[in-house]
């Protein structure tokens, strides 16, 4: 990822998590606000509706006051409910009275309860009422000759002689008194009473607390006291309608702000990472230059150990044994080709900067017999019928010239030994490199293969990097076995051809 992308990154996350905190704060607030409000008003409502239906009440029992007046000075009625006079005026007393009073439920009840006469159905006369649980307010379903109907009742009593009795007045309970009670054009108002199985909520969204009513269903009797429910509603599209709009405007605001925050961000980075962009790229061709000068010196330095070698074994034969000269010379001179032809080949592969393995049957007993030469510090365990493997012989070559290196560093002069063995594996071939030194503790082996990290003075810190670089070039492994104070094995595995 480049450095640019990277500044536009960091940018855009600095600019957009404020603005969408901020913006999901506002939005917040506005739904905080929304809802509060919206609670205000059904609240308001229900008072509204617990004035109108108090205020109802009040209308019915006033009739109801002015009923026990009319009744207190009707002889006619008192001789019938007290002496059994003309019962055909009594049975006809509530209708005429419940239409003058403009009520649309009206019952007169003797002290048992029993209907003496009734506005809204005759035909109810000598039955059981409705029990009332009080004065009223109760909501009441009762019977007419067409059918039911739901009235808001009130009740009274009064004395007609020795006898008791109780005025049931009310008004019906329908679409149009429930839309009286809805002030709200937004908000809607639904009665739910018990043991309603309709669907009149389809649609709808319930809010607000109810306000509940006694409910008593006189239809067949006088029935048993239950609740019922005056419920504010609100319509689900309306709510869903402006829950889409607040998202659709917030998703519009935080798309546009996210633009201009991502444009000005660029613009940032662009500016910041033009110059920053080019001194890094002038470091990383200065760290890759050292890096491949420091490589070149590295192998360099391989290939010119066997010839110092050899002149140092030429320089003492002529200085002890200079009869032995020729013959020493002629066993010596394979190295000093085999090492010549190394730094030739190493010098045209780093012209060409990126040089392509030449992979082919290789003899790698015949690669450690021309790395190793005639030295005395290392000693030889080729193994018998070796295959050949599939690999160029010179990076073969690199890789054994640097390992041999490491080790006879690691022994520092001192009495040690290094070991170089071939050895057939099960379609490879393994080359192990062993020493006495002293061997690395674990964590010098988790950083042994970095590159630059050295523990010899002087040292490039590049030997095993390459040398882990070469082996997977070549689809080998490479595994270490080292002990602080044993010494240390690498071991090469190469697929054997």
């Amino acid at each position: 990822m480049k450095f640019r992308t990277r500044l536009l990154i960091s940018f855009g996350v600095v600019v957009l998590i404020p603005l969408l905190v901020f913006g999901l704060g506002i939005r917040w607030e506005m739904a905080r606000r929304v809802t509060g409000e919206d609670q205000r008003r059904v609240r308001a409502l229900a008072g509204v509706i617990n004035a109108d239906i108090a205020r109802e009440d009040d209308r019915i029992r006033g009739r109801l006051a002015a009923l026990k007046r009319a009744l207190d000075d009707d002889y006619k009625f008192r001789g019938v409910v007290v002496r059994g006079d003309d019962r055909g005026y009594a049975l006809d007393y509530a209708g005429n009275a419940m239409r003058v009073a403009g009520l649309d439920f009206l019952q007169i009840q003797d002290d048992e309860g029993r209907i003496v006469s009734s506005g809204h159905f005759r035909n109810e006369f000598d039955r059981l009422g409705p029990a009332l649980p009080g004065a009223g307010p109760v909501l009441v379903r009762a019977a007419t000759a067409e059918g039911s109907f739901l009235a808001l009742v009130s009740s009274d009593t009064m004395s007609i002689g020795v006898r008791r009795f109780r005025l049931l007045g009310g008004v019906a309970v329908d679409s149009q008194f429930l839309a009286r009670l809805a002030r709200d054009p937004e908000l809607g108002v639904r009665l739910s009473l018990p043991n309603d199985t309709s669907n009149a909520d389809s649609g709808k969204i319930v809010v607000g607390p109810p306000t509940t009513l006694p409910y008593v269903d006189a239809v067949d009797g006088p029935g048993r006291v239950e609740q019922a429910r005056i419920v504010v509603t609100r319509s689900s599209a309306l709510l869903t309608a402006l829950q889409r709009n607040v998202n659709l405007w917030f998703a519009a605001a935080v798309l546009i702000a996210a633009l201009a925050a991502l444009l000005l961000a660029g613009w940032l980075s662009t500016r910041i990472s033009e110059p920053v962009e080019a001194r890094i790229g002038d470091m990383e061709r200065r760290i890759a230059i050292g890096d491949l000068a420091r490589q070149v010196n590295h192998d360099v330095k391989n290939g010119l150990a066997p010839l110092r070698n050899v002149f140092r074994h030429l320089t003492q034969v002529a200085r002890d044994k200079p009869a032995e000269l020729p013959q020493v010379f002629t066993a010596r001179q394979g190295t000093v080709e085999s090492s010549i032809d190394y730094l030739e080949t190493l010098a045209a592969n780093y012209a060409k900067l990126s040089p392509a393995p030449e992979r082919k049957a290789t003899d790698v007993n015949a690669v450690v017999r021309e790395t190793i030469g005639g030295s005395t510090l290392v000693k030889a365990r080729l193994g018998e019928g070796l295959p050949p493997v599939s690999a160029d012989a010179l990076v073969l070559r690199r890789i054994i010239e640097n390992l041999v290196s490491n080790a006879v560093d690691s022994i520092d002069g001192k009495s040690g030994s290094v070991t170089v063995t071939t050895e057939k594996g099960r379609g490879l071939v393994r080359i192990a490199v062993s020493d006495t030194g002293r061997g690395m503790t674990k964590a010098e082996l988790d950083k042994a293969f970095d590159d630059f990290y050295t523990t010899k003075a002087g040292g490039t810190g590049l030997g095993l990097s390459i040398v882990r670089r070469l082996v997977l070039d070549s689809n080998g492994s490479l595994k270490v076995e080292t002990e602080p104070g044993e010494g240390s094995t690498f071991i090469v595995e190469i697929p054997a051809q």
